[in-house]
């Protein structure tokens, strides 16, 4: 029972039921699927498949969609890619065409007069550089700087360059309306720079009445690493998507960055979220290297509640070998995080008040009595997000009678979601929790659990009790 959540990126290569079901047993809790590839009709079958068989296996895996954002991408090309040749001249045409090796078009046209000469821009994360060296009245011609295939629909990227494009497109706002009909758990929002982006996908959901969708902040972009505190204030979670990033600032300097946000999250009680390229060379090979497996386990070691995998699952050919490496390495550098450490540092920025003495209470419990898990009644999933924060030793068994929930807790550090019938009577609960206990987990007979909640069900509103039982 790791504490640390896989989020697995759906595609050709796992999209059929018998994988998605190895996945799930493997150890997935969340699916994403990214509306910028995806079409609705591949997202409804698998979205539908993941609902068979989480009543088959009576597993709670959540639903996350990606959108697109405002993102600057290349149309087609002759035969579906074309290589450019460094030292080469390469005109990018605002108008859609079908490019080859000295021309192509991109699906914005202001990118004319956002970028100035001499400008770089990247394409395909990175892996080709033009620089610009005159500007036409339809056209930019460029000078290859760093050469490579491109292919079709590919993104382009230009650092430091402030774009005019609006943060939703009518794609992005027809997806968020897709989200919410087929009842996604999570939105991960693309390309958000501040605060407001993520405010004004906020209250398309307050329009829809959907009060279930978490928002996840993207950042990938410079201006999003100077605002982030103010983006985590407004999200549910943050995601540091090191592919795009690593393109928009010197890639030396991600590794910081993803430390920080990740502390920040920590001490705002926001989700983290690590993704891109974390077990890639798994894509063609049935072996990670020594670094993407440090990779992941520092990650891990620095409290992140959620890793995610995407070419690797997506277009792989190991996803199931993948994700079962993955859960091992989680598993092992769970072993050695500093859990008090942690737990003193969410001690430090908690505010004084019932429900957050209660939590550090039944964490520093938890971990002194090395009890056997934390059991959190909850309704709306308060008083398990809150002791995911102080990150015990222990699963937090979080057991609620909403199937929102449920899966809204996925992401959650330690969190265990388990779906039962009603909170009804105190003896009830801890007699369920005992049986729950019992069912997950290998226990002996002096084991012991912390039951955390507010009581009476359904009236308080806030954690207010921790009551200690022996199995």
């Amino acid at each position: 029972m790791n504490k640390t959540k896989i989020i697995a990126t759906i595609g050709p290569a796992s999209s059929d039921e018998a994988t998605l079901k190895s996945l799930i047993t493997n150890g997935m809790d969340v699916i994403r699927l990214n509306l910028t590839h995806a079409s609705y009709d591949f997202c409804t079958d698998v979205i539908d498949k993941i609902h068979k068989l989480n009543e088959e296996l009576r597993t709670n895996v959540s639903i996350m969609l990606d959108t697109e954002g405002p993102n600057v991408r290349v149309g087609k090309f002759v035969g579906g890619k074309a290589f450019l040749t460094k030292g080469d001249y390469i005109r990018i045409y605002m108008e859609e065409l079908v490019g080859d090796s000295t021309k192509f078009s991109v699906n914005y046209k202001g990118l004319l007069n956002d970028v100035k000469y001499n400008s770089i821009l990247k394409l395909d994360d990175g892996m080709i550089e033009l620089q610009v060296v005159e500007k036409g009245t339809n056209y930019l011609l460029c000078e290859v700087i760093k050469e490579g295939v491109i292919e079709d629909n590919k993104g382009l990227n230009a650092p430091g360059i402030k774009l005019s494009m609006p943060f939703l497109s009518n794609k992005d706002r027809n997806d968020i309306l897709y989200a919410n009909q087929i009842g996604a758990d999570y939105l991960a929002l693309s390309f958000v720079s501040s605060a407001e982006d993520v405010l004004n996908v906020n209250d398309i959901l307050i329009d829809l009445n959907n009060d279930h969708i978490g928002i996840i902040a993207k950042i990938e972009n410079e201006r999003a690493v100077e605002e982030i505190d103010e983006i985590i204030k407004v999200s549910d979670g943050i995601m540091i998507a090191r592919g795009d990033l690593g393109v928009e600032v010197p890639m030396e300097r991600v590794p910081g960055i993803q430390k920080s946000i990740i502390s920040k999250c920590h001490n705002m009680g926001k989700v983290s979220i690590v993704a891109t390229e974390l077990l890639a060379t798994m894509e063609t090979n049935a072996r990670p290297t020594r670094a993407e497996v440090s990779d992941v386990a520092n990650a891990v070691l620095d409290g992140v509640d959620a890793v995610m995998l995407s070419g690797e699952t997506t277009v792989g050919k190991f996803p199931i070998e993948t994700l079962s490496i993955m859960e091992k390495i989680i598993e092992s550098a769970e072993e050695d995080i500093n859990y008090l450490e942690l737990l003193d540092k969410a001690m430090r920025t908690e505010k004084q008040d019932i429900t957050g003495m209660i939590a550090y209470s039944v964490a520093e419990c938890a971990d002194r009595l090395k009890c056997k898990a934390i059991i959190a009644p909850t309704i709306s999933g308060y008083t398990a997000r809150k002791m995911s924060r102080f990150r015990p030793s222990c699963p937090i068994i979080a057991v609620s009678p909403d199937i929102n929930t449920v899966k809204s807790l996925n992401l959650h550090f330690g969190v265990t979601p388990v779906l039962i019938e009603d909170l009804s009577s105190f003896d009830k609960i801890i007699k369920r929790s005992k049986e729950i206990t019992k069912s997950l987990m290998e226990t002996t007979k002096d084991d012991k659990i912390i039951v955390t909640g507010g009581y009476p069900f359904k009236e308080v509103r806030h954690t207010n009790f921790m009551k200690i039982e022996e199995l």
